[in-house]
């Protein structure tokens, strides 16, 4: 895989797969740009190398075509972000936009409309493909949250740019923070899971067995396994289909010598709008009462183990941080995990939830790298290739 970093783009063609696929108000406003901002630095190099940069990415989930996922709608964001003015294409296989971009001079940038507005983009059509292709003389992926599907825009374009296809600079960090958790971590390596369910993330439990010297797993998750080894969990989330697998994980964790630590005490009442709380063992939870936070104790304990790591992946809370009165937890662990990085440790934090939790409480300037990845973070932690990272290192037949 060739880094843009490895070129320069002078007076080429370029076209870009970057990742806007921002949320948005009912006003059709941008409620947080920070996507916008993780592909400036590609961008920004293009047109300084002086490049003609034609931009591309899905707005949303959209069957057909719908007024609100217009990426036109972001443009002004986009503008804003880029400092300069961007044209626009609506309508990808219309005449009028190969003319824009056999028209775009050196330094200047074209956005082409949602991708999902044209069905060949998720099916990953080779026509729909070849014909994104056929705008540039370079391909550039820099979107590694959707490098995961084997879609038209990230991953068949490449077959035909041959040797001329690059990632971007953000996808190279995407990549390069995971190795560093993986492969290149400073041990101790410490994993801290949380979130619902556990059956969405055996996988990376399992993958992270290999490499991790201590795993939290705090959350709704830990209840299935306090559930296996006989523990009292009253009415808390717990997946019954999953405590045989609870089960081999904790075998497995002996095996490997790796430390799983779960709360020992959580905060608990009778339902998530009941203001009465208390705080319970984890495995002596009265029968009326669910935990919805990991406790005082339990906190202490994390913090102390969170201190002493060198290398930390963080993907999910471990409480109903969205609740006040369930945040607490979320926050110290958040609170320790900065003051870890400040003290020298390597901390990357994704995955859903645990991004959207750095950033309620401002901890995303307090770690060493938040991922943009979401799903694509978390299948590269359970050690799959992503179509689109393989597709840049193929050769065509």
């Amino acid at each position: 895989m060739k880094s843009i970093e490895q070129k320069n783009f002078k007076n080429k063609k370029v076209i870009v797969r970057v990742d806007f696929n921002v949320p948005l108000d009912d006003n059709n406003n941008v409620t947080d740009n920070s996507r916008i901002i993780a592909s400036f630095p590609t961008v920004n190099k293009l047109v300084s190398d002086g490049a003609s940069i034609i931009l591309m990415s899905h707005l949303g989930r959209p069957k057909g075509v719908i007024g609100k996922l217009s990426l036109k709608n972001i443009l002004g964001d986009v503008e804003k972000v880029f400092k300069q003015k961007i044209q626009f294409a609506e309508d990808i296989l219309d005449s009028t936009t190969e003319l824009k971009i056999k028209n775009l001079k050196p330094k200047e940038i074209l956005l082409l409309e949602n991708l999902r507005f044209y069905k060949g983009e998720e099916k990953g059509d080779h026509d729909f493909s070849k014909k994104l292709a056929s705008f540039a003389e370079f391909y550039i992926n820099d979107a590694f949250g959707t490098s995961h599907r084997a879609h038209a825009s990230t991953t068949i374009i490449a077959q035909f740019f041959n040797n001329k296809k690059f990632s971007g600079l953000l996808l190279d960090k995407e990549v390069s923070s995971i190795k560093r958790i993986l492969k290149n971590g400073k041990k101790p390596v410490l994993a801290i899971l949380g979130g619902a369910k556990v059956s969405s993330k055996i996988p990376i439990i399992k993958s992270l067995l290999q490499v991790a010297d201590d795993i939290i797993i705090g959350g709704g998750m830990a209840f299935t396994f306090v559930k296996s080894m006989g523990g009292l969990i009253g009415k808390s989330i717990f997946e019954e289909d999953k405590i045989l697998e609870a089960t081999k994980i904790l075998e497995l964790a002996k095996q490997k010598n790796v430390k799983l630590h779960f709360p020992t005490d959580v905060i608990c009442s009778k339902s998530l709008t009941d203001n009465k709380l208390r705080t319970c063992f984890i495995d002596k939870i009265p029968n009326d009462f669910e935990g919805f936070d990991a406790g005082p104790e339990s906190l202490k304990k994390f913090h102390n183990i969170i201190m002493e790591a060198k290398t930390i992946l963080w993907n999910g809370p471990v409480g109903v941080f969205e609740e006040d009165k369930f945040s607490k937890g979320t926050i110290k662990v958040g609170n320790s995990v900065s003051q870890s990085t400040k003290k020298g440790a390597y901390s990357l934090v994704g995955g859903g939830d645990s991004v959207a939790a750095a950033k309620k409480f401002n901890f995303q300037n307090k770690v060493s790298y938040i991922s943009t990845g979401g799903g694509a973070m978390l299948e590269s932690i359970e050690g799959k290739v992503l179509p689109g990272i393989k597709a840049l290192s193929e050769k065509m037949d």
